[in-house]
């Protein structure tokens, strides 16, 4: 009867392969070639996760050399064609104009429980070994993991999330929209807040707000790099580039105005304005800042405050030509260009828009 369901499939006569296949499976369910075209049958009914199962299976099973070299080939066929799929269907996405933006796309952590299985829907929808899969998906903080067309990325960010894996992407252009304005002092605290700040012009003026407006606050540390003089394994002195402080920046976020307000440390006047600090001529930047933020946390009780930025910056600082695209709104004295200014807006800036 086997001899029959071959002469079937060759002659693409899927109904007569069933029938006959259907009494195999009561007659020899165990037997591989009855396996075998039961997988094909699969196939072509477009069941291809269930066909490639079978043809796994009968890796794993058989020692039929012919058996093992036609599901070896089946394995291949179903991989290309998943892959013409794939890249159609990525073809599609990016027909439109807006879809050819540049975007990134970030992964979202999850527990440690959820990455197992996580793990191995990742590998399959990204096309990557079981391990590295596990290694890629982040157990805290956002992980940025691939840049390019903004088309091709949510077509990879739809099928993560209905798998399960939270994740989201967003265009360079969203970023660059947000408007930024740097604080030099609070003026007032109530009944609104009114700052006096700097627009991108670096024109200065003043802006009143409510508290409740604020929907996120940002922070992070910014190193500070210097050149020094070292002593190397030749006792050769040489000049090095070393972190020597940090610089610390607080984002606010205000979505009704599509703005960002940003302060940090050495770029707030703590001697003008309102006074949040007694005695803050005397005290040291460090001692102010603190004291700063405890007030401006005062004013947020219930405002989600989002500090993993160095966990996020060690997966973005490499991505030098997207991080080129993104004006970062910092003004820190740089010696020497670096990443990390950019990454930091890019990160105060995908909180603002999610």
């Amino acid at each position: 009867m086997i001899e029959q369901v071959a002469i079937a499939f060759e002659h693409k006569d899927y109904e007569t392969a069933a029938k006959l296949l259907k009494q195999l499976q009561k007659e020899s369910p165990e037997n591989p070639w009855v396996q075998y075209y039961l997988g094909r049958l699969h196939e072509v009914s477009e069941k291809r996760q269930d066909a490639e199962k079978i043809y796994r299976q009968l890796l794993l099973d058989t020692r039929n050399a012919k058996i093992v070299t036609l599901a070896r080939q089946a394995l291949r066929r179903l991989q290309e064609m998943e892959q013409e799929e794939r890249q159609r269907a990525i073809s599609q996405a990016t027909a439109q104009p807006n879809n050819t933006q540049l975007g990134v796309l970030v992964l979202e952590p999850l527990t440690t429980e959820m990455k197992t299985e996580a793990s191995r829907k990742f590998a399959q929808i990204m096309q990557l070994d079981p391990y590295t899969a596990r290694l890629v998906l982040p157990s805290r903080g956002w992980r940025l993991y691939r840049t390019g067309q903004v088309g091709e990325l949510k077509f990879y960010g739809k099928q993560l999330q209905q798998a399960g894996i939270p994740c989201f992407w967003a265009t360079i252009a969203q970023i660059q929209q947000i408007q930024v304005y740097q604080i030099k002092y609070f003026q007032e605290s109530t009944p609104q807040a009114t700052i006096v700040c700097c627009n991108e012009a670096n024109q200065l003026g003043s802006l009143s707000f409510d508290w409740s407006e604020v929907t996120a606050k940002v922070v992070g540390l910014l190193p500070i790099f210097e050149q020094v003089v070292d002593v190397d394994a030749h006792r050769k002195l040489e000049w090095k580039t070393q972190t020597q402080d940090y610089a610390h920046f607080c984002d606010l976020h205000l979505p009704g105005r599509r703005c960002i307000l940003r302060l940090y440390d050495n770029g707030y006047q703590f001697q003008q304005g309102l006074e949040i600090i007694p005695q803050a001529s005397q005290n040291t930047i460090r001692i102010n800042w603190n004291n700063l933020s405890s007030w401006i946390d005062q004013q947020l009780p219930q405002v989600k405050i989002w500090s993993d930025f160095t966990h996020f910056a060690d997966t973005t600082l490499d991505k030098t030509e997207m991080l080129g695209h993104i004006k970062s709104h910092i003004h820190l004295f740089r010696r020497e260009q670096t990443n990390w200014d950019s990454a930091f807006h890019l990160y105060s800036g995908l909180v603002f828009i999610k």
